[in-house]
């Protein structure tokens, strides 16, 4: 998947990955890519092995190439690219913790021997409003214990681990390695949601849980609205087009449709690639998040237009990248990119 030298993923395993992932796409937005059979298709193809580090078994492919094989997997199957998403930032974690951790535990993810998730989002902006923390983490007889809440875990009852995060009561923010069959760990049915159900995301709650490993120092930290999210927004707009052109092989009206929504998300994918180059603030990548939410919501409803009645039909693509596009309104999503996306549905001015 990812050539020695070359910052692109290979063209022709990305072209043969993304076939097979749509072929199994109904199926994954059902039962989810553990059971539909595409998580084994990422680690088949050695697209797992590009986000974990050489030295632990990986390829260890640099940002903008793994943000470009993100948006070409979502242009193909959105929940596949959910998943690996989350399953990308657990890695990440782990990979910025001590190198016992990083040892035992990456090389099997890097083969997809066993899957594993995330759940942080109790961190940054859920339940954050509360005033106190959903998860903590106190030290008993030598060891951790967690007690609380992970409101929004992705795959937890398809996963083997959970990578989390809890505050201590000196107000430290540690992260652990927690199995899912640890006991007092308790995994709630997966929701049903507007969207990417078949991602399978749970509320997951600690009752004196032991984590399996500690993960310190915790180099990785939280990024919440993260450059990932803004990738996998550029993949669904990049779907919604080719609906789009398909329409306009019958109706040439619609081709300049296609045109500007196309070097719209083209130049978007260009600043995403940079700011993957070259580090950016984090007020110009919630700039850059808020204009990709707004183009991937403008976009999905184009497709639907052109799609006319048929498109309203449930299962039909349209229909269901337009309920998809939702997601990244209320997806870990910062106050202020919320803010500007309330401002652009106002008709108002950037707050």
């Amino acid at each position: 998947m990812f050539k020695s030298g070359l910052r692109h993923p290979d063209p022709v395993a990305i072209a043969a990955l993304g076939n097979e992932l749509s072929a199994l796409a109904t199926q994954t937005a059902a039962i989810g890519p553990w059971r539909s059979g595409g998580f084994a298709a990422l680690a088949r193809s050695g697209a797992l092995s590009g986000f974990i580090p050489a030295d632990c078994g990986g390829t260890e492919a640099d940002e903008p190439a793994l943000l470009r094989l993100l948006a070409a997997i979502a242009a193909r199957c959105l929940t596949t690219a959910l998943v690996l998403s989350q399953w990308a930032s657990g890695c990440r974690i782990i990979a910025g913790g001590e190198q016992a951790v990083r040892k035992s535990r990456l090389p099997a993810l890097a083969r997809g021997d066993t899957p594993t998730t995330v759940g942080i989002s109790q961190l940054s902006t859920s339940s954050r409003h509360l005033g106190t923390p959903s998860l903590t983490a106190a030290r008993t007889h030598n060891t951790w214990r967690l007690n609380g809440l992970c409101p929004w875990v992705t795959g937890a009852d398809s996963s083997d681990t959970l990578v989390t995060g809890a505050l201590t009561e000196t107000g430290e923010q540690l992260f652990f390695v927690v199995s899912t069959a640890a006991k007092g760990l308790d995994i709630a049915p997966p929701m049903q949601m507007l969207a990417l159900s078949g991602s399978r995301t749970s509320r997951v709650a600690f009752r004196d849980v032991e984590p399996a490993d500690v993960i310190v120092p915790a180099e990785a930290g939280v990024r919440t609205g993260g450059l990932a999210t803004t990738a996998l927004a550029v993949g669904a707009t990049r779907a919604a087009i080719a609906i789009i052109d398909d329409e306009a092989r019958a109706r040439s009206a619609l081709e300049p449709v296609a045109a500007g929504l196309r070097t719209e998300v083209d130049e978007l994918a260009q600043r995403l690639d940079a700011a993957a180059d070259g580090g950016i603030e984090p007020a110009d990548r919630d700039r850059l998040r808020a204009r990709a939410n707004g183009l991937v919501v403008r976009a999905a409803q184009a497709a639907l237009t052109a799609s006319k009645g048929a498109g309203f039909v449930a299962g039909h693509p349209a229909e269901r990248l337009v309920r998809e596009s939702l997601f990244f309104l209320v997806w870990s999503c910062p106050q202020s990119v919320s803010a500007a996306v309330m401002c652009e549905l106002a008709g108002l001015g950037s707050p």
